[in-house]
């Protein structure tokens, strides 16, 4: 019989302690680290886990074919709106080829004549009517309304309330009651109130008239039923919206709202009539 034993039947004296085994000295030496994902492809020889860390890989640029005459702001509001708003991501891109361009402010008293001529009537109506009452001055200046005659003005359309707005506007310009020099330092509340002591324009007028003339970068207007339409169509999926929940979104559109403002307004272009 064999003199070897099995392990299951030695003494268990018999086995070697951990502790009473050699233990190295020296330094410790690092324990190895598996890369994971990309970095698991074959590496070079003595490539470290840090060393074989894949580089992040940035997200391509859209490109924004812009037209002329957009503000110098336009393009990186809509960078940074992309990054901002899951909506405005997907819509600037669709609309990247359009852009607000500002008449300007030497267009200032046409704008907010053409503004009053088109209160309270459709589109449609309101285009008919100013071009009855352009035809009337011989330039679009407030010296020429002023000279109109009452009754040719009502003659083109115009009511009694609307030929008061036109005169009161006209009254403003040239007896210089608003400080336009001033406009480009003053804030947009400033303006806005300025513009609302003209009688028939309202604040939503004078909104408008920062976004489309002066085209100031951070408007909201809240009392557009557009803007109020389109924030429930693209982030609420079409349940009502109030001025809160509409303020609450625009948040994330600072200080760029009136950029945001014009794509949901052009993103209701592509709606379909109910």
């Amino acid at each position: 019989m064999s003199a070897v034993k099995h392990l299951d039947t030695m003494e268990f004296e018999q086995l070697p302690l951990v502790a009473d085994l050699p233990v190295p000295m020296g330094p410790a030496a690092p324990l190895p680290v598996a890369p994971l994902g990309a970095a698991a492809i074959a590496q070079p020889a003595g490539t470290t886990a840090k060393q074989a860390v894949a580089p992040k890989v940035a997200a391509p640029k859209i490109h924004l074919d812009l037209p002329d005459g957009v503000p110098a702001y336009w393009a990186e509001a809509c960078r940074q709106l992309m990054r901002r708003d899951r909506v405005l991501k997907r819509l600037i891109p669709q609309l990247g080829s359009q852009a607000l361009q500002p008449c300007g402010q030497e267009q200032a008293f046409a704008t907010l004549a053409r503004s009053i001529i088109g209160q309270q009537i459709s589109a449609k109506s309101a285009k008919t009517l100013w071009n009855k009452f352009a035809r009337l001055p011989a330039a679009m200046q407030p010296e020429q309304v002023l000279r109109l005659k009452v009754d040719d003005m009502r003659g083109a359309g115009l009511s009694a309330r609307k030929v008061d707005y036109l005169v009161d506007l006209a009254l403003h310009f040239t007896e210089h009651r608003l400080h336009m020099d001033e406009w480009a330092q003053m804030s947009d509340e400033v303006i806005i109130a300025e513009l609302m002591s003209i009688r028939g324009l309202s604040r939503w007028t004078a909104e408008n008239f920062l976004i489309y003339c002066l085209g100031r970068p951070n408007v909201l207007p809240l009392d557009d039923a557009g803007l109020i339409q389109g924030i429930s169509l693209n982030h609420f999926s079409g349940d009502p919206v109030s001025r809160s929940d509409a303020r609450e979104v625009a948040e994330a559109w600072k200080p760029w709202c009136t950029v945001a403002t014009w794509y949901i307004w052009r993103s209701l272009e592509a709606q379909p009539v109910a």
